[in-house]
């Protein structure tokens, strides 16, 4: 298998760029040269915070800012603990009074490192509501807001000779204490990070050069104007972060979780730092080492606050890696491609409805309604109530359709998470309508399946139920349960079923009632049927890359599988001739022979028949017989041809290893079900790699 090389340069960068706050308020080269400190803490290092900002705004674009709820809780605990981590410092240096402890929690922040967070609270609503106007206007506001806090910040020599302008900034400054707030600081560099414009390398570093270059002609330019009143804006730190984001947005693949805490512990912990290293130098009389000298002082609470964010964060509860036995790997690139493949086979006024019932497959319902709400989708349909809720709870807005049948007893629970619930016939209908509160519901219509939904022809039954008092009905739907085969038979059948369906839409039209949005494509009727004028089209095995009983379609051949599914070897077992293995001994070995034990079996979701009915596995591209019986938590491999194999090794069971691979409809196939049980089989205790 070949590793994908991963490349979090966003995350990486995040270090350097908590070690350039720290040197803001450590000044490191101040015993040095004067002019080199300026340029390292009031130009360079004031790259750093908007940088932060940049990458909040870039990851709550990613959700179309439907994160934000929980990014601004996030922040606000975070916020709330470092109020409290420093407020034995605020009450020894004398605390504030009551109206200044509200402001400074508000707007200022109760320590100088701390405005960041009511700043970024302030700005990621700003912002979230100027990218509604499109990002063109939101930009151009963001500027000019960007360009007002500048005349209170290096600009402010000459405009606070102005009387207007003056009073203004001075009332501003009542408040917020400077102009780099959440006000006018703050949503331009959101905004920047959420356009996440990039260019090539070459022209991304050739125009962070040159933008870094004007910033620093301008930060010496005005200290030698005497013109600022503080050093946090210049007018061209944009540019210089539009190029520096661009850069690090090239080179930016995959997550690093630790880089992410341990950068957010430095920027909380440095200040204490520099107490505990002022007061720890002058008990041990190494003032002039260690405080006096910037470059030592500098060094001094680094490496402390580095020591502590280190021991912090290695406090955290450890989790077992997810590839350490067994595991799924969900490919998100390959899902968006399905899912874009399948939204152009629609018509014009058809959207994908995905279904991510069964724990999305196997693939994981969060992680794929997640991706795919990321990609515009804004319908998803689940079997039951309790899966329902679950996507809620992992953030998931829109519409949720419970295609299952709920009780009644269970309405204020489809009312309180917002899900629509589908009827499964004029009875469950009645008696969801006599819980006495409004539910949204799509009613079903058996077209010819015999399982859920009012008889088609009843369009009397299909009437009384839109007219319940209770029941709000925004869609119409049926099942074709032979949309997948292509033969005469099949495709006349669902024709009729077609037929049956708009029929009953008809009528309910023809009677003044509104189905609302109609849809009866699966991943079959996508794949085999032209495009249907419905409102909807729900795509479920085929949105993850696979067909139920092998390719029906060309469509079908450009999908691209979502997940592999890989486990270790454990152990490797050598045979002589006449010797057995496994249960019963169902293996007998003809020759010398190895057998690699891996550690995965039937608990994990596999079929047990698999190794006895020519299942397979790949390990070093090559492709290797299953033998013997498989175990609940194991099965064998046999390796003979494959001298270099050794525990450890990766074992590719579904999925692509060089240049072979195993498809899902194999090893379905080999057992006699389809791929839609094979995937939504695989166990709960299987660990999961997302692929962005």
């Amino acid at each position: 298998m070949s590793a994908r090389v991963q490349r979090p340069a966003l995350d990486r960068f995040r270090l350097p760029a908590a070690v350039l706050v720290v040197c803001i308020h450590t000044g490191p080269l101040t015993s040095v040269s004067e002019g080199w400190d300026f340029w390292l803490t009031s130009v360079l290092a004031r790259t750093a915070v908007p940088f932060f900002l940049m990458v909040t705004g870039y990851f709550l674009a990613r959700s179309d800012w439907k994160s934000t709820g929980r990014f601004l809780k996030k922040t606000a605990l975070t916020y709330l603990a470092a109020v409290a981590l420093y407020l034995p410092l605020n009450l020894y240096n004398g605390g504030y009074k009551p109206l200044e402890w509200l402001q400074k929690l508000l707007a200022e922040g109760t320590l100088y490192h701390l405005w960041y967070f009511p700043g970024v609270i302030l700005g990621v609503f700003i912002a979230r509501g100027l990218s509604r106007l499109g990002q063109p206007a939101a930009l151009a506001i963001g500027a000019a807001l960007y360009l007002i806090g500048l005349g209170g910040d290096s600009y402010y020599g000459p405009v606070s000779a102005l009387p207007g302008p003056a009073a203004f900034y001075n009332a501003v400054f009542t408040l917020f204490g400077y102009t780099r707030s959440g006000l006018f600081y703050v949503p331009l560099f959101l905004l920047l990070g959420a356009a996440g414009r990039r260019w090539s390398q070459t022209t991304s570093l050739t125009g962070l050069a040159l933008s870094l270059s004007a910033m620093t002609a301008e930060g010496f330019l005005l200290r030698y104007l005497e013109w600022p009143r503080h050093d946090s804006m210049y007018l061209t730190l944009p540019l210089c972060m539009i190029f520096l984001f661009s850069l690090l947005l090239t080179r930016n693949q995959g997550v690093d979780r630790r880089a992410r805490r341990l950068s957010l512990l430095v920027y909380l912990l440095h200040p204490w730092s520099i107490v505990l290293v002022r007061g720890g130098a002058k008990a041990l009389k190494l003032t002039p080492w260690l405080v006096d000298n910037s470059v030592g002082h500098f060094a001094a609470v680094l490496a402390l606050t580095l020591a502590l964010a280190l021991a912090l964060d290695a406090l955290r509860p450890i989790r077992p890696s997810p590839t350490n036995r067994a595991w799924k790997e969900i490919d998100l690139d390959a899902l968006r491609h399905n899912g874009s493949i399948l939204q152009a086979r629609l018509s014009p006024g058809c959207r994908l409805m995905a279904v991510v019932k069964a724990d999305g497959y196997g693939h994981g319902a969060a992680v794929v309604a997640r991706c795919l709400q990321k990609s515009g989708v804004r319908a998803f349909a689940v079997a039951c109530l309790t899966e329902g809720i679950a996507l809620r709870r992992a953030g998931i807005w829109g519409t949720i359709l419970v295609l299952g049948h709920t009780p009644v007893e269970e309405v204020p629970l489809l009312r309180r998470w917002r899900l629509v619930q589908a009827v499964a016939d004029e009875a469950h209908g009645a008696a969801l309508n006599a819980a006495g509160a409004p539910v949204r519901v799509h009613l079903a219509v058996d077209t010819g399946m015999r399982r859920l939904g009012v008889p088609a022809e009843d369009g009397a039954s299909l009437a009384r139920l839109w007219r319940m008092k209770n029941l709000r009905v925004e869609g119409l739907f049926s099942h074709l349960c032979v949309s997948d085969r292509l033969d005469r038979a099949s495709m006349e059948y669902t024709r009729a079923q077609l037929a049956r369906f708009y029929e009953a839409a008809d009528r309910l039209r023809k009677d003044g009632l509104d189905p609302g949005k109609l849809h009866i494509q699966a991943s079959g009727g996508i794949l085999n049927l032209p495009p249907q004028p419905c409102g909807y089209a729900r795509a479920g095995i085929a949105l993850y890359g696979a067909g139920s009983d092998g390719a029906s379609s060309a469509l079908e051949a450009e999908l691209r599988p979502v997940l592999s599914l890989r486990a270790r070897v454990a152990c490797v077992r050598t045979l002589r001739p006449g010797q057995g293995a496994g249960y019963g001994l169902a293996f007998q070995a003809e020759r010398d022979t190895r057998l690699a034990v891996v550690s995965i079996g039937y608990a994990d979701g596999l079929p047990r028949e698999l190794a006895q009915n020519g299942g397979r596995a790949l390990l070093h591209g090559q492709s290797c017989p299953m033998v013997g019986r498989m175990c609940m938590d194991q099965l064998f491999v046999d390796v003979t041809d494959l001298p270099q194999v050794r525990p450890g090794d990766t074992v590719t069971l579904i999925g692509r290893d060089g240049a072979l691979t195993i498809r899902a409809e194999e090893a379905a196939r080999r057992c006699g079900t389809i791929t839609n049980e094979l995937l939504s089989r695989l166990g709960g205790r299987l660990g999961q790699v997302v692929r962005q």
